[in-house]
C-alpha cells in the first residue's frame, strides 16, 4: 500500500454480498441444509434469511443454519434439548453443498458466485493513498479463493473466520488494520468498514466503544438478492441505516476515493 503510515483513509471490506453475490451459494447451501434436516418441511426463502440476520448474530451462516432447524422443531413444540442436533454434521453437509462432495476439487456453488467489484477497483484506492483489506466470516479457504483465484488479488491483507471471533465482536476489524502495519487506537486516519449485514454495522458501534477517539465510518451494501423491488430495497436500506450505517451504496464500487472524501467532509 502507498503512504501506509498516514493513509487518507483505511477502507476494511467484508466479502460474502459485498465482493461477491452469494444469493445462489451460501444462502442457497444454507437453505438446502435447513431444509435436509427438516426432512424437507422448511425451506427458508431470502426474506427469511434476511429477517434471522437482521437480529444481529448471525453472520455465521452454519450457525444460522443451526438456528433455522432448532426454532422449526421448536415451532412444532420440540425443547432444543430434546432435539440434539449434531452441528458437526450440520457443517458437513453444507460445506457439501457450497463447496461440493470433495474438499481438494471444489465443484459446489461456490464456483458459480458472481462477482461485484472489478480488480482495477483496488489499485484505484491504492493510487489514492488508501489502506485496504478485508475482514470476512468466510473460511479462509473460501475468501481466498474469491479474492485470490477469482478476483485476482495478489495476497490481500484478510482476516478470515479462523482468524478472529465472530462479527459483530471487532477482533477481526482491529486485526485486519494491525495486518496493515497500522494501530486503530493510533491511528489519525479515518476507518470504513464495509459490509451488508446489521452484524457489519455493529462491529463497527463496537469499535466506536472500545476506541472513540478515532473516526469509524459504517457503510452499508445493499447484496444484490435485496435489490429485485423497490420495497424489499428501501427496507433493507433502512435496516442497515438502524443498525449503524452512515450511508447504504448499491455497489461497493460506489465506494470510490471521492466518495470517501464526500463521506469525511460530511463528518466534519
Amino acid at each position: 500500500m502507498t503512504n501506509k503510515n498516514s493513509p487518507l483513509a483505511v477502507a476494511v471490506f467484508d466479502i460474502d454480498g459485498v465482493i461477491r453475490d452469494v444469493g445462489g451459494s451460501y444462502r442457497r447451501a444454507l437453505a438446502d441444509t435447513v431444509e435436509n434436516f427438516t426432512d424437507g418441511s422448511y425451506r427458508p426463502t431470502p426474506h427469511d434469511i434476511d429477517r434471522l440476520k437482521s437480529e444481529g448474530l448471525w453472520n455465521n451462516d452454519w450457525e444460522a443454519s443451526q438456528e433455522f432447524i432448532y426454532r422449526f422443531f421448536e415451532s412444532k413444540g420440540h425443547s432444543r434439548n430434546e432435539l440434539k442436533l449434531n452441528y458437526d454434521n450440520i457443517v458437513a453437509f453444507f460445506q457439501s453443498r457450497y463447496r461440493g462432495a470433495d474438499p481438494d476439487n471444489w465443484s459446489g456453488y461456490i464456483c458459480h458466485e458472481p462477482l461485484l467489484v472489478e480488480l482495477k477497483y483496488w489499485d484505484n484506492l491504492t493510487d489514492s493513498g488508501i489502506s485496504w483489506g478485508f475482514f470476512s466470516g468466510a473460511t479462509r479457504a473460501s475468501a481466498s479463493y474469491v479474492l485470490e483465484q477469482r478476483l485476482g488479488l495478489r495476497s490481500p491483507t484478510l482476516v478470515a473466520m479462523e482468524d478472529a471471533p465472530g462479527k459483530p465482536d471487532p477482533t477481526g476489524l482491529f486485526k485486519t488494520i494491525e495486518s496493515l502495519g497500522l494501530k486503530a487506537n493510533e491511528l489519525a486516519s479515518p476507518i470504513f468498514y464495509a459490509g451488508d449485514t446489521v452484524a457489519d454495522m455493529h462491529t463497527v458501534n463496537k469499535a466506536k466503544s472500545l476506541f472513540p477517539q478515532q473516526t469509524w465510518i459504517a457503510v452499508g451494501v445493499l447484496p444484490p438478492h435485496t435489490q429485485e423491488n423497490v420495497g424489499t430495497r428501501e427496507a433493507y436500506i433502512q435496516t442497515l441505516i438502524d443498525a449503524g450505517a452512515s450511508t447504504v451504496l448499491s455497489n461497493i464500487q460506489e465506494l470510490s476515493p471521492e466518495k470517501i472524501q464526500s463521506l469525511l467532509e460530511s463528518k466534519v
